[in-house]
């Protein structure tokens, strides 16, 4: 089933649509459910974003205008109650239930925005994943788990010092926008933190093969996958995983700690 998702890997960043993405992404955890259910929630998402909204030309504007229709309209909130659900992480499940971690809630946010011709970024806030609406001194930051509020600068310092302790100080990386692979990896990278944390090693391999098939550059992905081969007794999955990396990597560095691995590996 994940050849349905393979192009991802191999698509310009700016051509994936966030939100049709994570639904194939989530799809492949639902066989035979019908996907265009889904699909058309968002399209009159979109519809109502543009009809009643549209002409909002302001960022602090097409910001509210974002949480009046996910928020007030559809009811979309974080799950504070059960933040550990994986469920939570999985884009069609969050469109059932209505809730969902911030990664998932912020694709919604940027996918709409986007979709009516507006400018919206998923922001890797660390612990915390934000959308800023907007580009410049006008932007406006959102949080997309608690009811799409504004977030000013002391939430920002609120929010970091949760993560990373008091005093820590605001940085340009922790507001830098990610791109849209890597938002689709952090809401993969959250169902396998999950199972892994429940001993589920099966579940958290096929999330991590997931994870190197969008985004095959991403060496710390390809590392993991191949401990969780090995973890299993997979050693000839995890030749073939680090002979793919090799056939990617350039960085002679890296090539040469995966020949160690490769030659480590009992034959």
């Amino acid at each position: 089933m994940n050849e349905t998702i393979a192009y991802l890997g191999l698509i310009e960043d700016e051509a994936i649509l966030l939100d049709a993405a994570a639904i194939e992404l989530a799809a492949l955890d639902h066989p035979g459910v019908e996907l265009k259910p889904y699909v058309a929630l968002l399209n009159r998402m979109v519809t109502q974003l543009g009809s009643q909204h549209g002409d909002c030309d302001v960022p602090r504007e097409r910001a509210e205008a974002l949480s009046a229709v996910i928020v007030g309209h559809y009811g979309f909130r974080g799950d504070s109650q059960h933040y550990d659900d994986p469920a939570n992480a999985d884009l069609i499940a969050v469109m059932s239930r209505r809730r969902g971690l911030p990664v998932a809630l912020a694709i919604l946010y940027v996918a709409l925005a986007r979709r009516v011709g507006w400018e919206a970024q998923a922001i890797n806030m660390p612990g915390h994943v934000l959308v800023r609406v907007g580009i410049g001194t006008d932007a406006v930051i959102l949080d997309p788990f608690n009811g799409g509020e504004e977030v000013d600068g002391r939430r920002l310092a609120a929010l970091l010092a949760r993560v990373l302790g008091r005093g820590a100080t605001l940085l340009p990386q922790h507001l830098a926008p990610m791109s849209n692979r890597t938002v689709l990896v952090r809401l993969l990278l959250n169902q396998a933190t999950r199972a892994a944390q429940a001993g589920d090693t099966e579940r958290a391999l096929a999330l991590y093969q997931r994870m190197t098939l969008i985004a095959p550059a991403g060496s710390g992905l390809w590392w993991e996958r191949v401990r969780l081969e090995q973890a299993l007794g997979r050693s000839s999955d995890a030749r073939a995983s680090l002979s793919a990396m090799l056939e990617i990597t350039r960085d002679p560095d890296q090539r040469t700690h995966i020949s160690a691995a490769l030659d480590a590996l009992p034959r």
